[in-house]
């Protein structure tokens, strides 16, 4: 069996959200934000290998992990965003990380407050495409009035063992890779869960809240906020990714003021927890070309 993976970061409230942080010893600072169904537990193995660059902040957005409801019931991309921006504030300028509705979230951070956003990672980032893959569809069928609640309520039915082990199949181009501690640890949050009132919402609004953004137009459309950024981005996708095309980084490269493409052969929807070295090391690259500020990007 492989070696134990490390314990989950300890975290605590900031404000209205729960944060998990490594030790403040390093440098730089960086801020991950998880996806659709996520929580901030998806980046402990990469903040741990990255650990002695950046000290790490990972959010779980509102509703989600063990950050409350909001008071105002808002799950939009933008209320997520706020909720981003206020702990940067609090961090001060940071490298950001977004994964899948992560980052979205993360996109409209960077480019709505440059200011705080120093580098930009993002990792199979579910940007608006016309051509979505069978999982985006389905997200889209759940979020539908009265359906997402009624599907919210069947899958309760099932055992969240199935469940868990269903999702990783998804978003894992190897679900065998997963370690069975980390599946055991994703199974227990996930009963942990299912004894929140609000989860169900949490996750039905978030869902919505990244469908509205497929339709959105005008300025606050997604990709034209995502040429705005200025912030060298790197943006990453697996070749087995069932959620997000890979094809999407050729609409990127032509979109991002700053980027670099990097394709994994091995990886699915969460490079990040899957490759967890790989994506560090090209992270070390962008965030040592970024240390004196938003330097252009090396060839």
């Amino acid at each position: 069996m492989a070696e134990a993976p490390i314990p989950h970061w300890p975290g605590r409230m900031f404000g209205s959200v729960y944060v998990r942080e490594t030790p403040d010893t390093a440098p730089d600072k960086a801020v991950f934000v998880h996806g659709l169904a996520g929580a901030a537990t998806n980046w402990t193995d990469l903040m741990d290998e990255l650990k002695d660059l950046v000290t790490g902040y990972a959010i779980d957005l509102p509703g989600a992990g063990f950050s409350p409801e909001p008071a105002d019931g808002d799950y939009t991309i933008a209320a997520h965003a706020r909720a981003v921006i206020g702990l940067l504030e609090e961090t001060g300028p940071a490298h950001l990380f977004g994964n899948s509705m992560g980052g979205a979230v993360a996109v409209r951070v960077a480019a709505t407050r440059p200011d705080l956003v120093r580098s930009l990672v993002l990792i199979s980032p579910a940007l608006p495409d016309l051509l979505p893959r069978y999982g985006p569809i389905r997200v889209a069928a759940a979020s539908l009035p009265r359906l997402g609640e009624w599907v919210a309520g069947k899958l309760r039915l099932i055992p969240a063992e199935q469940r868990i082990k269903s999702s990783f199949a998804m978003v894992w181009a190897d679900v065998a890779a997963v370690h069975p501690l980390r599946l055991r640890d994703a199974i227990e949050e996930q009963r942990r869960r299912d004894g929140l009132a609000y989860a169900a919402a949490a996750m039905i609004g978030s869902a919505r809240g990244i469908v509205a953004e497929y339709f959105r137009r005008g300025e606050a459309n997604l990709w034209r906020q995502a040429a705005l950024i200025e912030a060298p981005t790197l943006i990453i996708h697996g070749r087995h990714d069932r959620l997000v095309r890979p094809a999407m980084a050729a609409k990127a490269a032509r979109t991002f003021r700053q980027v670099r493409l990097v394709l994994l052969p091995r990886a699915g929807h969460v490079a990040m927890m899957e490759t967890p070295r790989v994506v560090a090391a090209e992270a070390r690259r962008l965030i040592g070309e970024t240390r004196l500020g938003n330097a252009p990007l090396a060839n």
